[in-house]
């Protein structure tokens, strides 16, 4: 009988070696498969050729104002990012979403130093502004490069949706931001107001625009299927440099413009601004005659460039737009 006892503790004590060999293997199997998946490899095509990413980047530096945005709007901080165009240092719709980020320089002047000191795994910046730094950039990590600023922002922020292996998330943002520009179209519709003419202008110091269909406002307001006025129903960027004598060139059904004014201006900008919305033209056109001519913030409506200042605009324009008799 004490042989038979023995001989049961001795077959639990196997079976039950054997249960804990098994989950301990079971355990190794996931997490060998979970380093596999995190260190897994993919290519990007960018502007400047193609880059290898090692696993899903933790630690970024991004070198636009737009790429910031993009970031953000897919739930991923930068480490590092350039200073926004407006606002001390980022624009007031994302400054409570930046807190621990690091300026790296502005876009139009990177500093690698600072960039360096950050360990990046990934750094995502841009053609048009740092083409001469790609080289050195891409020594510090692997760099990824979308190709022009202004327009079609949706491209690049479908790169950079790849550029960060979260392209489920980026057509997630997407869609949303698609889904409110069919809905501002059909309200719009229902309104008989697609065939407005909408004027685009921007004041700056010494210097006055009149902004065409590539813009980023442009591109927004041709998603939606609003119209332009004839002088600005062109697929290039602006007018620069307009005279008060072009005044009537800014008229529209609705007009909306903004005022670009960062920190050191001294009110130039300003000033610019009330030169031409003082004119006798200016107070003649129709737009303004009929009251439907709004300030509206230059980082939403142009600066930023990024999806989360793309739907604020959405937003105002709604608003301005459907309030309105």
């Amino acid at each position: 009988m004490k042989t038979k006892y023995i001989f049961f503790i001795a077959l639990f004590a196997v079976i039950l070696g054997l249960t804990g060999c098994g989950s301990s293997s079971d355990k190794d199997a996931d997490a060998s498969a979970k380093a596999t998946a995190s260190d897994k490899s993919y290519t990007v095509k960018h502007a400047m050729g193609t880059t290898t990413v090692k696993g899903t980047p933790k630690r970024i530096v991004v070198l636009t104002n737009e790429g910031t945005e993009a970031l953000l709007a897919m739930g991923v901080k930068p480490v590092g990012a350039v200073q926004s165009w407006l606002g001390n240092p980022w624009y007031d719709h994302i400054k409570d979403k930046m807190d621990g980020v690091k300026v790296v320089g502005t876009e139009s002047s990177v500093n690698l130093e600072a960039i360096a000191k950050l360990h990046p795994d990934l750094i995502i910046g841009n053609k048009m502004r740092q083409e001469k730094q790609y080289d050195k950039l891409k020594a510090i990590a692997p760099t990824i490069f979308s190709d022009e600023l202004r327009g079609d922002w949706q491209e690049n922020f479908k790169l950079y949706a790849k550029a960060i292996n979260k392209e489920d998330k980026g057509q997630d943002v997407l869609k949303q931001f698609n889904d409110k520009v069919k809905s501002i179209h059909d309200k719009l519709a229902d309104q008989n107001k697609l065939n407005a003419k909408i004027s685009l202008v921007r004041f700056m110091a010494g210097q006055a625009r009149i902004y065409h269909k590539d813009t980023f406002a442009g591109v927004i307001l041709k998603e939606i299927g609003l119209q332009r006025p004839a002088s600005q129903d062109k697929n290039d960027f602006a007018a620069l440099n307009a005279t008060e004598e072009m005044i009537p060139q800014m008229d529209g059904d609705y007009i909306f413009y903004f005022t670009y004014a960062p920190s050191g201006d001294n009110g130039q900008a300003q000033k610019e601004e009330n030169n031409f919305t003082n004119n006798k033209l200016w107070k003649n056109l129709k737009g303004v005659k009929d009251g439907h001519v709004y300030k509206v913030s230059d980082a939403i409506w142009n600066t930023a460039g990024g999806v989360i200042a793309a739907n604020q605009m959405l937003d105002e324009l709604e608003k301005d737009m459907l309030s309105s008799n």
